[in-house]
This record gives structure tokens, sequence and C-alpha cells, in this order.
């Protein structure tokens, strides 16, 4: 399926058979584009509401796959969401993708998912991604991918040695980190992502907050519907200026400039 901007859409399934939609660039060359993988928050199987800003993004030059999850599974999806990265890291390529250059992005309850990743590489075998981006996200309570507290790992990793295998490469090159939380939320309060910024710059991490004027679906380009129970896109000027900005934070952290 192509859009309007030219992103193409394509549905792939990770081995749980968990839907994936991946949306590639248009007009993409024989180099590959850089990879995203962006999770939603914890409405079950939602990656839809993700489609406004992975378009967006893909718009700009990024392969963009966005990956169902469910938050009650018996392991709040924590099998479904590593399920969905090993998918990308073992078969971004064949969509465009750039093994080599992943960005995992999350929002809401998918952002600590997203931004653990970067905080514990000893749960993937050292491996870790290129940079994360947390939109709109808690990160003083376990991670769903981890099981463990974003803020409380990166306390730890900056009291043990450098020379510690499972912490040395996190702790002499931090992986950036992107934070967007839009002012006006009233789900999860922009302090969250204050305290988790202000923490992260002590620590010697990368890291850039923006803080568009919207709200907890507006920094998706979103807005609550009460008839379907769930988002839709939205064209509210707020709401499409939060999402560019998600959509910009994405594509940056993804090593693409304008």
């Amino acid at each position: 399926m192509t859009t309007e901007t030219g992103v193409t859409r394509t549905l792939a399934h990770t081995a749980t058979g968990k839907a994936v939609d991946v949306y590639a660039p248009p007009g993409a060359g024989p180099a590959p584009a850089p990879a995203v993988l962006l999770w939603h928050g914890t409405g079950p199987d939602e990656r839809e509401i993700m489609r406004p800003v992975a378009e967006a993004a893909a718009a700009r030059g990024v392969v963009v796959f966005a990956a169902d999850w469910r938050s009650d599974a018996p392991d709040r999806g924590m099998a479904h969401l590593l399920d969905s990265l090993s998918f990308v890291r073992e078969r971004a390529a064949e969509y465009g993708g750039d093994p080599g250059r992943i960005v995992v992005a999350g929002w809401s309850a998918g952002a600590g998912a997203a931004v653990a990743t970067a905080l514990r590489p000893d749960l993937f075998g050292g491996w870790r991604p290129a940079a994360v981006v947390g939109i709109a996200g808690r990160y003083d309570v376990p991670a769903r991918t981890t099981g463990s507290v974003p803020l409380k790992d990166l306390a730890d990793a900056a009291d043990l040695p450098a020379t510690t295998p499972a912490t040395a490469t996190a702790t002499t090159s931090p992986v950036p980190v992107r934070l967007v939380h839009g002012s006006a939320d009233d789900q999860v309060d922009v302090r969250f992502s204050w305290e988790f910024a202000a923490a992260l710059q002590g620590h010697g991490h990368p890291v850039r907050l923006e803080e568009p004027r919207t709200d907890h679906a507006g920094v998706i380009m979103s807005e609550f519907d009460p008839a379907l129970g769930r988002l839709r896109p939205s064209t509210a000027e707020h709401a499409v200026e939060g999402g560019r900005i998600t959509a910009r934070a994405l594509v940056e952290a993804a090593g693409i400039t304008d």
C-alpha cells in the first residue's frame, strides 16, 4: 500500500505471529536505510494507532516497523516485544532496513520498554540499539522488555566498574536518548520525562527532551475517540505539530538530518 507521501506499508509477522506494519520510505535507493522499531502503549495489539507518526517518519527516510504486542499477556507483553526486536534485528534488510542502525522507540508504556533496551545490554548478548526514543512515558516503573526499572538500571550501571562485562559498553559509550512528552499530557505527567532526562544527563548520557504543546495522544498525531474506544488520527493543530516533532525525533535519532 502506498500513501500520499509515497510511503509503502507492508504487513509482516513475527515468530509468535504478531503483526508488524513495515513502512518503507519513497524512492528507496540501493543503500539500506536506518530502521526504527516502534511500539504502541498498553492497548492490546494497537500498532495501527502508530500509523500517523510511522508514515511521517518513513517519509523522511527511515524504515519503520510498528509492531503489535499485548500488555494483558501473562508476562505483560515481554515475549511479544522481544520477538519484534528479534524480527527487526534479523530481518530488517529484507525490507530495506539497516540491521546495523536500529533505533528502538515507544509511546506511553512502550516508551520505558524501548529505553530499557539501551540500559541492559547484558540481556541482549551485549547488543545495543543505535539510539532510543521515549514518547510520553514513565521510567520509574519496570520496563516490559527487561522487568527492571530504567532509572534504577541507570544508577546501577554507573555504580559498577567500567570493566564489568555486562556494563562496560554502556558506561563508556552511552546510547543516545531522545525524549518527547506533551506539556499538556494529563495521562502521564511530563515530570516523569524531566526526571529521567536529568538522571541521564547526570550519568553522562546524550539526551534531548522536547515538549510540544499537546497531550498524551497528540504526540503521536492522534486523539481519543469515545465511540471507537481507542485513538484515531487527528488533524488538530496541536496534534499535527506534536506528531511532527515526534517523527523528527525518530529520524534524527536514526542519524538523518535535513
